[in-house]
């Protein structure tokens, strides 16, 4: 197994793709600790996972220095200390950007960017005295590079990931720690579910996926598998792109009924 022996935080690990990736890494032998707001689903989680498996729950919108250190120190003092951050944790909200909300616009940024910010800090801190080196790898999205006019936050916070990522990356570099990012496409969680139930909705999303269809949360855990891994040792700063080809095409596709 891969993973024998690290210990792994994922955020937003209670559902979606943080519920893939933290199974993912522990089928490869890892232990992982399951960061969410939703504490019940955590906790569920975590004990169906079983051995080598914990919770810790909190809003990360409130994010801060201690919270973050908290949530390194509960992995540190159940596994013995941190080898992977996955940021994955996310919001959206879609609203014409004359009348997007300044105040959910605001949570979005603590969430999907503050967060990783300040976790990355303690998680880096805590490798560098660790001395062993790690992995950081941050949930972008194809809309780091995509426009959706009704998504001003979350493109925004997206597109600042990008960034994080490689600031990041070539700062930490030198103490062995590599950090990612993964920006998928159109993933099959709950979400995107219900968006591919209604017809219109789903030809919309294929027609500008040239694979044919939508990804599933495990094809987006097994990148994460990868960018942690040996196997990626040369990797540094880079976003790769599970999205079916999404970036790369420049016209619709026709979607067979």
């Amino acid at each position: 197994m891969k993973h024998r022996d690290k210990t792994v935080i994922v955020t937003g690990a209670a559902q979606g793709l943080g519920l893939a990736c933290a199974e993912r890494f522990h089928a490869d032998g890892a232990n992982v600790l399951l960061v969410d707001i939703l504490a019940d689903e955590a906790k569920h989680q975590a004990e169906r996972l079983g051995e080598r498996a914990s919770w810790w729950a909190g809003d990360l919108a409130e994010v801060s220095p201690a919270m973050a250190k908290e949530i390194v120190d509960k992995a540190s003092a159940e596994f013995g200390g941190v080898d992977v951050l996955i940021n994955n944790a996310g919001i959206i909200h879609q609203a014409e950007f004359v009348d997007f909300p300044e105040d959910v616009f605001d949570r979005i940024q603590r969430i999907n960017l503050k967060a990783p910010f300040l976790l990355g800090q303690a998680v880096a801190r805590a490798m560098i005295a660790q001395k062993r080196g790690g992995s950081i790898i941050n949930m972008s999205s194809i809309n780091a590079i995509l426009a959706i006019p009704n998504s001003v936050g979350y493109a925004v916070s997206k597109g600042g990931i990008k960034q994080l990522t490689a600031v990041m990356a070539v700062s930490l570099i030198r103490h062995g720690i590599r950090v990612n990012a993964i920006g998928p496409g159109t993933i099959l969680t709950d979400l995107a579910k219900a968006v591919m139930a209604n017809d219109a909705q789903r030809r919309a999303v294929l027609s500008r996926t040239p694979i044919g269809r939508c990804g599933e949360p495990s094809e987006v855990a097994s990148v994460a598998s990868f960018l942690a891994s040996d196997d990626a040792s040369y990797i540094v700063g880079q976003t790769i792109y599970p999205d079916g080809g999404r970036l790369i095409l420049n016209y619709t596709v026709p979607v067979e009924d």
